[in-house]
């Protein structure tokens, strides 16, 4: 147990599990979950990377627990009484009682069986994602049926939600747990006797109320923006993963903050956008899950079923890492050809993406001719804290109307082995006139920019009516390079925005400003270079979920000429891409023997006054005579 485990570089999470012993709780352990957990581990089941972690750590953490320096211990008690329930749960599409499937149990396992030394759930946030067409919703509808009728006994007031981003996603959920609240009823004398005694009142639409103790079980929309008027012991949000902003969730959680045993569970499968919270969340679990050492994340679990890459889309043989139903007995060759048919039809029909993504759960970009791979994207994230007194090549995007005004800071540097590379960050300023205030603004972009706002990666506004202020720019952008003792090699803008930032910086600095055209003759290098550094891993970025965004939305536009960024609606923002290669329209050039930082012609226009003024009267210049002279 003293091994520092941590798989977030070699990611060989079958290696770190063959270099452990785990003997004695596989003697001790014998539930389903656990079962299931070494059958994964031990490759039995076909399954992908993310549930491997998912099996790891919850061996991991039974290791730690039974060696007293834990916080939280799995009690198989409870893990047994769900799994009872589970067996007389009723399936709304049979009215009949169905067994459960080893991962289904792991779930249930996970969520239900670990505690905190309070006999309360471990787990306060969930996020489960699987496939479509796998029984989630059924699976969901069991754990709460379960919640509202089983955890609830002895306590008043609970509140219980079900929820999804409109009324129809959310009534299917709540649909289920309608009828097999009633088939129970009507089934099961001990809980007939039970809905007797608290007089259970069940709603078609409007949701269940024990009128004994007020506990009530709430189907809500987020559209209907009431979840701030409740503290919900247990809630489900489900396919939140076509949710754009983090409000929601942010609601629902922080009215669940006092009240114990509360938990909260995101289910979904992939979309098309990947730069939704759910998707950023998966990540975050992920790294939970990796740095195995870390105790930073151990209120929060995630199980993912998925593909590891789209190289799988053609081979069916690993189609179950994210359709786990595929292992149920007599169904394979159904639910496969159901499978074969989806990817078929959708290749003819030009979109195997929503096969990519809904039937073999992965996230991709949201066009097909988009800049660049998100797994490009998000490899490109790199720590880079030492900017002071650097050299940059700076770009600027101004905005016009509604977008935002970016300014883009390029960092060439060499890495241990001397090879060139290039470090991308940005700020943005962020007007809402367009949008009417700055929270109107949030959703519409699908960003949090007050958080951001806190972290440094932009400023809102303070133009009274939601305008960029450009004196706010200008200000700011002066005391940035001042602080940090930037070299400003050079300061590229697009040539129609000449603003009065622009002419005060030429004014009133000695940076070397360039108006740069916005056309693809001009773009096409810098961009080039931008999508080639990305892939190669030469260039690297914050880890900046505006800038992120940003390069996710970017198109490519391509003419007889040359390439440039664009976007697909108004709506989405790729003024930071538009910075950046403002940037590079130079900084590409950096290492070069004809670029401005090697550009003997060009050293005085790098240099300031006082520069030229030490350089003027120097002997290297030869301007001013020496003893030498005749």
């Amino acid at each position: 147990m003293a091994q520092r485990i941590d798989l977030t570089q070699n990611h060989d999470v079958i290696g770190a599990y063959h270099q452990c012993d785990f003997q004695s709780i596989r003697h001790q352990y014998t539930d389903p979950a656990t079962n299931y957990a070494f059958d994964v581990l031990d490759e039995k089941i076909v399954s992908g990377y993310l549930i491997k972690l998912a099996a790891f750590r919850h061996l991991r953490d039974l290791q730690r627990s039974e060696n007293g320096n834990f916080a939280y211990y799995y009690d198989l008690r409870e893990v047994d009484k769900i799994l009872k329930f589970a067996k007389i749960a009723p399936n709304v599409d049979t009215d009949e009682s169905t067994a459960l499937m080893d991962w289904q149990q792991f779930i249930f396992g996970m969520i239900f069986g670990w505690r905190d030394d309070k006999n309360k759930k471990r787990f306060t946030r969930v996020i489960l994602s699987v496939a479509r067409g796998q029984g989630k919703t059924y699976l969901m509808a069991i754990y709460m049926v379960y919640c509202f009728l089983i955890e609830s006994m002895g306590l008043a007031n609970q509140d219980f939600l079900v929820t999804a981003s409109n009324y129809d996603q959310t009534g299917k959920l709540y649909g289920y747990i309608n009828h097999m609240l009633k088939i129970i009823f009507d089934r099961q004398p001990i809980f007939a006797q039970l809905a007797k005694e608290q007089d259970i009142v069940i709603r078609d639409h409007t949701g269940i109320t024990m009128r004994k103790t007020n506990n009530n079980l709430w189907p809500m929309s987020m559209n209907a923006d009431k979840y701030d008027s409740k503290h919900f012991t247990t809630a489900i949000f489900d396919e939140i993963g076509n949710v754009a902003t983090r409000k929601g969730s942010e609601d629902i959680m922080s009215g669940q903050s006092k009240i114990p045993n509360h938990q909260y569970i995101e289910i979904s499968t992939s979309y098309q956008d990947p730069s939704v919270p759910f998707h950023n969340d998966q990540k975050v679990v992920q790294q939970i899950m990796e740095q195995d050492y870390s105790r930073d994340g151990d209120r929060m679990l995630g199980m993912i079923w998925a593909q590891d890459s789209l190289d799988e889309t053609f081979k069916e043989d690993t189609w179950y890492k994210s359709n786990p139903l595929l292992y149920l007995p007599g169904q394979k060759e159904v639910l496969l050809d159901g499978l074969r048919d989806k990817r078929d039809s959708d290749m003819l029909t030009g979109s195997i993406e929503d096969f990519q993504n809904k039937s073999l759960n992965l996230w991709l970009q949201e066009a097909t001719n988009c800049f660049l791979k998100l797994a490009d994207i998000e490899r490109a994230k790199k720590e880079f804290p030492n900017i002071n007194g650097r050299q940059v090549y700076i770009g600027f995007d101004y905005s016009m109307f509604s977008d935002n005004t970016a300014i883009a800071f390029v960092f060439p540097y060499r890495d241990e082995h001397g090879n060139p590379k290039w470090h991308l960050k940005q700020h943005s300023f962020i007007p809402w006139n367009k949008a009417g205030s700055i929270e109107a603004k949030e959703k519409q972009d699908g960003i949090d920019y007050r958080k951001l706002a806190k972290k440094g990666y932009c400023t809102i506004t303070s133009h009274p009516q939601g305008l960029i202020n450009d004196d706010q720019v200008y200000q700011w952008l002066l005391d940035y390079v001042h602080d940090h003792d930037f070299k400003v090699m050079f300061f590229g803008y697009d040539a129609w925005g000449a603003t009065t930032a622009i002419k005060q910086m030429d004014i009133n600095t000695e940076w070397p400003l360039e108006p740069i055209r916005q056309r693809t003759s001009e773009l096409k290098d810098p961009t080039k270079f931008l999508q080639k550094g990305m892939i190669e891993g030469t260039i690297t970025r914050d880890n900046d979920t505006i800038m992120e965004k940003a390069l996710i939305n970017a198109q490519i536009m391509e003419d007889k000429i040359g390439i440039q960024v664009d976007k697909a609606k108004a709506t989405l923002k790729i003024d930071v891409v538009d910075a950046i290669i403002d940037a590079l329209y130079q900084g590409m050039y950096h290492f070069e023997d004809f670029g401005v930082a090697n550009d003997k012609s060009k050293q005085v226009d790098l240099m300031t006054s006082e520069q030229v003024k030490e350089w003027f009267e120097s002997k290297e210049s030869g301007l001013l005579g020496g003893e030498d002279d005749d």
